[in-house]
């Protein structure tokens, strides 16, 4: 039987080993079990054509290098073989008409550019920036980045009250809940800019029209601007492997393979857990990677009746589409500029981002849908061979659930469900907007591999429906109800158990990738 540890970590996602590597530091004895043949999560690396090492799933990681737990393990990381890549460029748009705009890791150089397509919108998103460094800093990245039921985010809460007055916090609110095209139409005035900030909620599984999608626009947009957009040498998987060779360091292990069945209970506290037939002991702590579905339906069905009613109610998102192309040549811009920027949207307005969202909440394929495009290959060398090119594609605008198709071309299965077909005809119609901006772009493909909703849930299963976010993130259950409120005043990552805790995208900070809740509960076992 295996041997006993401190704490068993249930998935070996990002949290997973943020949580994981802090606790092994602090002379903890750790095992992660992994029940799939890889350890990583959403952090997957393969060579679909040769001499091509393509991201599977996630690729950019901007809310890790800028978030604390890579402030507290970076030197640990780059000790075993870490290192993040950027060239000075972040982000950008382009339009179909070929109208575009690239932008640098560069707060004033933005200002100037977007000031050069419409006078005023440089200044627009300079005071938006200044405050959201400024004076809403505290607040904001309280709410977004630290523990809300801490003493440290409390404090804040009550300090900026009581300079800014019930009426202070009462508009801080309010412009918190405002979606994107109320503000942009209010304070924006060149199309330039409002296209370009339409994608960014998406990438927290928001719409323009959604509540919150204000906020979340344009905070990600201009973190983005402030910190650039680090890509992995070598491949994203190069962050699992520094952080296993890490763990395994201080005598932790990750076993892949592990299929945990539930959790072993004596009373009201967890004493391990079964994978594979085997019991995993744990003297003091379990903790879950996984949805809350997950926990309080295969891994604790004897749960309270209160939370298996609160996590019956969540609800998980649109799906996600993946499309990875290696190609021979170098995308055919029509600007270079375009061609040094790591991660950019094709995208025709911010209605037509709007109205791919509405079209897939409702069952559709989009007939546009809203691409976010990145070009690994152009920061990183290593990924492709000499003169060749990599596009890494993603969707984040995708039906789970198949009602129909927006455009009328293509069919879809009568029982709902992605199919190879429906994939493939779907891959092609992005191809074609592709070649809208990037002529000649067909001869110069050399594999193209695309992953359906389905297929992403079949490769992960916290990625229910393909919701890449493991969840809705509107304001019911985000923020400081991720993933609901509290039940019997356990709140945040407590469960019904004293030492059962929950991380992962589903849990307080959601979604991105930046470690924040392994981060905060091993913080919080560590007290």
């Amino acid at each position: 039987m295996p041997d006993e540890v401190d704490a068993i970590i249930v998935g070996s996602g990002i949290n997973s080993l943020v949580c994981g590597a802090l606790l092994a530091r602090r002379g903890w004895r750790v095992a992660i079990l992994e029940r799939n043949t890889r350890p990583g999560g959403c952090i997957v690396s393969e060579e679909l054509f040769p001499g091509y090492v393509h991201d599977l799933l996630s690729t950019s990681y901007p809310l890790f290098t800028s978030g604390p737990a890579y402030a507290e393990l970076s030197r640990d990381l780059h000790g075993e073989g870490l290192e993040f890549v950027q060239n000075g460029y972040a982000t950008g748009v382009i339009r179909p008409d070929g109208r575009f705009l690239a932008f640098k890791q560069d707060i004033s150089d933005t200002v100037q550019r977007l000031n050069t397509a419409c006078a005023g919108d440089g200044d627009t998103f300079g005071r938006e920036a200044e405050r959201l460094f400024g004076a809403d800093a505290g607040l904001t990245f309280g709410l977004l980045g630290q523990d809300p039921y801490s003493w440290r985010t409390m404090r804040e809460v009550v300090s900026v009250g009581m300079r800014r007055g019930v009426d202070g916090l009462a508009e801080f609110g309010a412009r918190g809940i405002e979606n994107l095209r109320r503000w942009s139409d209010r304070e924006l005035r060149g199309e330039l800019f409002r296209t370009a900030l339409a994608p960014w909620p998406l990438h927290m599984g928001m719409g323009p029209d959604d509540a919150c999608s204000a906020l979340i626009g344009k905070t990600v947009f201009a973190s983005i601007i402030a910190n650039g957009i680090p890509l992995v040498r070598g491949g994203s998987a190069k962050i699992v492997e520094a952080f296993c060779r890490l763990i395994a360091r201080h005598h932790g292990v990750v076993h892949v393979d592990t299929d945990v069945e539930r959790i072993l209970f004596d009373g009201a506290r967890a004493v391990g857990v079964a994978a594979n037939g085997q019991v995993w002991r744990a003297r003091r702590a379990v903790v879950c990677n996984v949805t809350p579905t997950q926990l309080y339906g295969r891994l604790a069905p004897n749960a309270p009746a209160q939370w298996h009613k609160r996590a019956h109610a969540y609800r998980y998102g649109r799906g996600c589409m993946q499309i990875h192309f290696a190609l021979s040549a170098p995308p055919s811009w029509p600007d270079s500029e375009l061609a040094q920027v790591p991660l950019l949207h094709l995208a025709q307005s911010l209605e037509a981002v709007s109205m791919a969202v509405a079209q897939a909440n409702n069952g559709f394929l989009p007939a546009r849908p809203t691409l976010a495009i990145s070009q690994p290959a152009a920061i990183d060398a290593t990924r492709a061979p000499a003169g060749g090119a990599i596009l890494w594609i993603q969707m984040q605008d995708m039906p789970a659930t198949l009602t129909g198709d927006a455009a009328g071309e293509i069919q879809v299965p009568a029982d709902g469900k992605w199919n190879d077909a429906v994939r493939e005809r779907m891959a092609d119609r992005v191809q074609r907007l592709l070649e809208e901006v990037l002529p000649g772009f067909a001869a110069t493909v050399v594999g193209r591999r695309a992953y359906s909703p389905a297929d992403l849930e079949s490769l992960n299963c916290n990625l229910v429906g393909g919701d890449p976010y493991s969840g809705i993130c509107t304001p019911d259950q985000y923020f400081w109800l991720r993933p609901f409120s509290g039940v019997s005043g356990k709140r945040g990552h407590a469960t019904p158990w004293s030492n059962v805790h929950h991380i992962g995208a589903s849990t307080h900070p959601g979604p991105g990738l930046a470690g924040g809740s392994g981060w905060m509960v091993a913080k919080r076992l560590l007290r």
